[in-house]
């Protein structure tokens, strides 16, 4: 049976506030809960115009709040930036007050551009990558394993709960695959962000799984943006909008906020733009829920993975809940 989730992003549409956005997540959260999806995350970036979420940690932790069963989770926290161990005691707090509803999703992009990254890590000493290492110490935190010979001498993160996270490595290449198996952590595959090649990553993961204490088995997920209507002209319509923000986005193009319909039917598409269309759609499912629901099963199988997490660029919020309404109806979700 597959399993669906949700990617909010926090995408602030033509005509409307970041808080707007955020009001948006928030009930976009709850509707979901209710309609059977297993979970929601949430993203980080930083310095970004049209995107609200900047802090998904807070995010989560009223989102929890709200919903009742879904489980809460980033997409992702963006690890180089900061201390393991705040991360750990950050997530320790949520787990703490939604036991067994976590999830710990993290990133080694930075979220954001060189300008952002620099004031975020104004204050470390070194610029160097030290995203294994972090890992390492963030499931040492975790779980409790630091003992009298590590650095920091039977350091443990605070809360000591019973319950922990889920620990998922998020990306779009064979690194952070690689990572996630010798760790044991999830793997979760950004279809959204890269159309090619998705599936012999998570083969690679999956073959080179390691168990660990984190993980017994390979667990896995595939991300992809998800255009779905009654009919698959509507969605074919409505997916234009998404079209137009990845087309601005390669451009480096300013947009005020996520594009209308109007503004994509009306757009002055070049040839080359066409083709860059033609390209992303790679990165996305489009149509009915006949349609989309075929395409979904087609991509499990193909990933070998039993859950896809939906990520929407539909510009307005009522349109985008009936398209996650429908998809719960088409895969029969239990709510």
């Amino acid at each position: 049976m597959i399993k669906l989730s949700v990617l909010d992003q926090s995408l602030i549409s033509a005509g409307l506030t970041a808080s707007d956005a955020l009001q948006n997540t928030v009930r976009l959260a709850s509707e979901t809960d209710k309609l059977g999806y297993t979970r929601f995350w949430v993203s980080e970036h930083h310095f970004a115009k049209n995107l609200a979420g900047s802090s998904p940690e807070v995010l989560m932790s009223h989102l929890a709040t709200v919903t009742d069963k879904i489980r809460i989770g980033s997409g992702g926290v963006m690890l180089p930036h900061y201390s393991a161990y705040k991360v750990a005691e950050n997530f320790r707090v949520l787990e703490g007050l939604f036991p067994n509803r976590i999830d710990l999703g993290l990133g080694r992009a930075p979220g954001g551009t060189h300008l952002a990254t620099r004031a975020l890590q104004e204050y470390r000493n070194t610029y160097t990558d030290k995203y294994p290492e972090q890992l390492d110490d963030l499931i040492t935190y975790l779980h409790d394993l630091a003992d009298k010979n590590f650095r920091f001498p039977s350091l443990f993160a605070t809360p000591k709960i019973e319950t922990v996270p889920e620990m998922w490595l998020l990306g779009s290449s064979g690194g952070s695959a690689l990572l996630a198996a010798q760790r044991g952590t999830g793997y979760a595959f950004a279809q959204f962000i890269n159309g090619e090649g998705g599936a012999d990553v998570v083969h690679y993961y999956r073959e080179h799984f390691q168990p660990s204490i984190v993980n017994e088995k390979p667990q896995t997920l595939l991300a992809i943006i998800v255009f779905c209507a009654e009919t698959d002209e509507l969605a074919e319509e409505l997916a234009m909008s998404g079209d137009l923000a990845l087309l601005l986005l390669e451009k480096g193009a300013s947009s005020q906020g996520l594009p209308t319909i109007e503004e994509a039917i009306s757009y002055p598409y070049t040839d080359h733009d066409r083709y860059r269309i033609a390209i992303n759609r790679k990165r996305m499912v489009v149509g009915s829920p006949t349609t989309v629901k075929k395409q979904i099963e087609n991509l499990c199988d193909l990933y070998q993975t039993e859950e896809v997490m939906i990520v929407s660029f539909m510009n307005d919020q009522a349109q985008k809940i009936n398209s996650y309404q429908l998809l719960a109806d088409a895969f029969k979700l239990k709510y």
